[in-house]
């Protein structure tokens, strides 16, 4: 009957430790964020910029870039993922987050120590035992020590670790995102500065047709001095142009050689038209965004772990209890050093409680309290910043294909307005004035319809990125993924980390 006693007794009291640390820390939920039901932006005017999701599109998001249809900007984004030195550099915060939670769980287990030592002591003349003996001590103590995780101290430790961890997993998604992303933007903006490359070549080509005929007329007596130089100064100018734009697409160039992670002394890529339509881009609705994209993941896992720190602080207040023990041999002659009668031990618990501390631990959680707070504005705000980018693309998506459409059609006006202009200045009806102004009219409005194209383009990259790209929060690597204990780390990295 008093065993059965005793046993309800500790049943109890263990019932009430856990109660106690289950109270520690506050239940977390994620914070609440306001998620409209539809962008506003939402009404394309143009079949193909971008449309709304189905079921199946999930199972192609992986390589989103794929849908551009551009074999040498696959063959780049795959050297990202591979070569990338930022991609890199969060590939090993993320493993040094998850080796934080291993050491944070090894915690819950007992620490044991073992030394051997071999002493020779004399003792003084003057002192209470025997004088001037001198004697030899063979010693092998194992120590051993544990606090048991009665208020959840080391717990809530494990968790924040383990959240911490899963915000450094969406940390490196985004980077890899980002990093895709800047070089889709780079590859067509390159691609930008070929098209405009062809524009100002076959322009110098008509610019130096016009000035010979500026010449010949000149020579013939029909034209002036005047307009050869107007039409020499034009060709100039725009050869000018031409050598610069070889500059600006040199620099693009180097900066996709640091993105796939090559020396940009070595690396080259080859000339090629500018894509005249941008991919479709699946649409789901605001709410998906939350689990869509990376940043917003990694911004809520740390409100998680602001909250777990919480209940690490608010542990302070309870004593700590550990539990502590000893065994080994001592003797003071090698031969019976290791006999069973050179044991020795001791075994106990003891408890330590901070009486006063000036506030610290009150400070303490008010300001976990606070990081809480702080924590959860930024995840607000990402998820704020990241409807405003989805809202931004679709309106440049929206108006861009209308825009290029009266672009183009500017275009051809400019070129009607210039063989016009031409056929009169040949007649001698007009001056080489005329010729010149309508020349630049069309070459202003071929720029501008290039660079609308480009504008269409890396607005549907930046549309994709906004989006998530290929990734959701399911991808976040779980609490046992994140604590089990590997021999070979980079063996084990979970999806978030390795494609």
């Amino acid at each position: 009957m008093a065993s059965n006693t005793i046993a309800v007794k500790g049943l109890a009291i263990a019932s009430l430790l856990l109660n106690i640390s289950c109270i520690v820390v506050p239940q977390y939920v994620r914070p609440p964020v306001d998620t409209p039901a539809t962008y506003k932006e939402g009404q394309p005017v143009a079949v193909g910029d971008w449309k709304a999701a189905e079921p199946k599109d999930n199972e192609v998001r992986g390589k989103w870039w794929a849908s551009f249809q551009d074999r040498q900007l696959n063959a780049l984004e795959e050297q990202v993922d591979r070569n990338n030195q930022s991609i890199a550099a969060a590939a090993a915060s993320f493993l040094a987050a998850r080796a934080l939670v291993r050491q944070a769980r090894s915690q819950f287990f007992p620490t044991v120590t073992a030394g051997s030592s071999i002493t020779n002591s004399r003792l003084s003349d003057f002192g209470p035992y025997a004088a001037g003996v001198t004697f030899t001590t063979y010693s092998l103590p194992f120590d051993a020590s544990w606090e048991p995780d009665l208020w959840g101290r080391v717990r809530h430790s494990v968790e924040a670790n383990s959240f911490a961890a899963q915000a450094s997993a969406a940390d490196l998604q985004n980077v890899r995102l980002t990093a895709q992303a800047e070089l889709a933007v780079d590859y067509y903006q390159l691609r930008t500065e070929d098209a405009l490359k062809q524009v100002l070549d076959s322009t110098v080509v008509a610019y130096s047709e016009t000035a010979h005929l500026a010449r010949a007329q000149y020579r013939g007596g029909v034209g002036t001095d005047e307009a050869v130089a107007q039409a020499e100064t034009q060709l100039e100018a725009t050869e000018a142009q031409d050598v610069a734009i070889t500059a600006v697409r040199a620099q693009y160039e180097h900066a996709i050689a640091v993105l796939v992670g090559q020396s940009p002394s070595t690396f080259s890529i080859s000339e090629e038209e500018l894509p005249a339509d941008p991919a479709s881009v699946p649409i789901e609705v605001p709410s998906a965004l939350l689990e869509r994209r990376p940043d917003i993941a990694a911004a809520e896992r740390l409100v998680a772990q602001a909250n777990a720190q919480i209940g690490m602080a608010r542990a302070a207040f309870f004593p700590n209890i550990t539990l502590s023990g000893a065994a080994g041999f001592t003797g003071l002659r090698a031969m019976n050093w290791f006999t069973w009668p050179s044991r020795v031990w001791s075994v106990g618990p003891s408890l330590a409680e901070t009486i006063f501390d000036a506030g610290l631990r009150r400070a303490t959680v008010q300001q976990y309290r606070a990081a809480y707070d702080q924590a959860v504005a930024n995840y607000r705000q990402t998820v704020l910043t990241a409807f405003q980018e989805v809202e931004d693309n679709l309106v440049s998506l929206r108006i861009l294909p209308k825009e290029i459409e009266e672009q183009e059609a500017a275009v051809q006006s400019a070129q009607r307005s210039l063989e016009e202009a031409t056929a009169r200045y040949k007649s001698g009806l007009d001056p080489y004035l005329n010729v010149l102004t309508a020349q630049t009219v069309l070459l202003t409005n071929q720029q501008a319809a290039v660079n609308l194209r480009m504008q269409q383009l890396t607005a549907t990259v930046q549309l994709v990125k906004a989006l998530g790209g290929g990734w959701d929060a399911s991808q976040l690597p779980s609490a046992e993924d994140l604590q089990r204990k590997v021999e070979r780390p980079h063996e084990a990295t979970p999806a978030a980390v390795q494609r």
